[in-house]
């Protein structure tokens, strides 16, 4: 399975790049917006409040991915 992963505005610092393509073998477990993230980041804790979309669908940390799909992590937005 193939997963483009996004991160936007301060993630991409965090993180320390803007995009990545991963492969991955699920023939033993479902792939989740939060086992991507620990594979990504080795680890990491995903920040409070992180926003996630999968093809640009807001979804929760539990959301299943599917070969071929974009995940992409967005930092809290806050309008003034």
């Amino acid at each position: 399975m193939e997963i483009n992963i996004l991160y936007f505005a301060s993630l991409r610092d965090y993180v320390g790049k803007a995009n990545e393509c991963l492969q991955f073998d699920t023939k033993t477990d479902a792939l989740t917006a939060k086992a991507v993230w620990d594979v990504a980041t080795s680890q990491r804790s995903l920040p409070k409040n992180t926003l996630i979309a999968i093809n640009q669908n807001y979804v929760d940390v539990d959301a299943l991915l599917h070969d071929g799909d974009e995940l992409a992590f967005f930092p809290p937005v806050t309008g003034g």
